[in-house]
């Protein structure tokens, strides 16, 4: 994998930051080990005295569901059911994210990766990495087809929730949930995807449940320092002086933010999948700044090349013997031309 660092040496850069994924624009998950306080359920027991699987808690919860730029992160996190309370709000304060200081939710992180402490030995967390290219491609698709955001953040949570308890065989009792929308709805659905787990889903979760807490302590430190790498990789590729003023937290009311895709943006291409194109902040900005109007030939004319002939024959996804458009879309312009 590409070596890639962030200005700050002390930040605290965790396993579920995985650099070459995240500046490819793909969308990845990442899963910690099994601890050492959980014995995961036998699938195939060839004795008659197996071991007995620890009942665990497991709580879900998500960061960047608003930004332009950059990814959304789902997480998860669980530990045995004894533990729940007396390891995450009496040995440790884990509290809604949002209250918590970035220092302290980078600790908390780091702790949670540092062997011998009692937080690795004891817990797991895995994170889902929806990029933005990813996002903006499911939400801009044709409107019966379209990919809205809920359901990619439903996908995401069911996928990390079969990741550890079908997969990794942890035997999870008891599920909590930050709630997309409706609640009830919302915990309707993923009772008759999990009928055996007992599953509360409900509003400001991360302030009630400890694993949801830590389970938003997990996708909130992910997100932050993956926009940290994004950023100083694109500083990198284009040789551009790192005091510069930053894109600040990626939400569009965010100065920074709003004040960075304006200096960045190709009148063509827009920017790279950084970004999700599918935000009003980035559409808008398009329309009236994008100073470069491109009229494509019809498929149906006769002898008019496709769209798809023009980026393969323009260079686009260079090096890639794959789709060209699909290649193309996200890219920064300096990776096509």
């Amino acid at each position: 994998m590409t070596e890639h660092t962030v200005k700050d040496s002390s930040t605290f850069i965790p396993p579920s930051v995985i650099p070459d994924y995240l500046l490819t624009g793909k969308s990845y998950a990442y899963y910690t080990p099994c601890p050492n306080a959980i014995t995961p359920k036998e699938t195939s027991p060839t004795t008659s005295d197996a071991v007995e699987s620890t009942p665990c808690v497991l709580g879900v919860d998500e960061a960047g569901r608003g930004p332009v730029l950059g990814p959304m992160v789902y997480g998860v996190f669980y530990l045995p059911l004894e533990l729940h309370h007396s390891l995450l709000t009496e040995q440790h304060s884990f509290d809604d994210s949002k209250v918590l200081t970035p220092a302290v939710r980078a600790n908390l992180m780091k702790l949670l990766n540092t062997p011998g402490d009692s937080l690795f030995e004891s817990c797991g967390y895995a994170i889902k990495s929806l990029s933005a290219r990813d996002i903006s491609s499911g939400m801009m698709r044709s409107p019966t087809a379209v990919y809205n955001l809920n359901a990619q953040a439903m996908d995401a949570t069911v996928e990390l929730i079969r990741g550890v308890v079908e997969d990794r065989g942890v035997d999870v009792r008891e599920v909590y949930i930050d709630t997309i929308g409706n609640p009830v709805t919302y915990q309707q659905k993923l009772e008759r995807i999990f009928p055996s787990l007992k599953i509360t889903v409900a509003k400001k979760a991360d302030s009630l449940y400890p694993c949801v807490s830590a389970a938003s302590v997990a996708a909130k430190v992910t997100r932050d320092v993956a926009l940290e790498v994004m950023y100083e990789a694109i500083l990198q590729a284009e040789q551009s002086d790192s005091s510069a003023e930053t894109w600040g937290s990626g939400y569009p009311s965010d100065s920074k933010c709003v004040g960075w895709l304006r200096r960045n943006m190709d009148p063509v291409f827009g920017w790279g999948n950084e970004c999700r194109f599918s935000w009003g902040t980035a559409r808008e900005m398009l329309e009236v700044k994008g100073g470069t109007r491109v009229d494509w030939p019809l498929d149906e004319e006769d002898g008019a090349p496709r769209l798809n002939d023009f980026l393969l024959s323009s260079g686009a996804g260079k090096g890639s013997k794959g789709d060209g458009l699909r290649d193309w879309y996200g890219q920064r312009p300096s990776e096509i031309l």
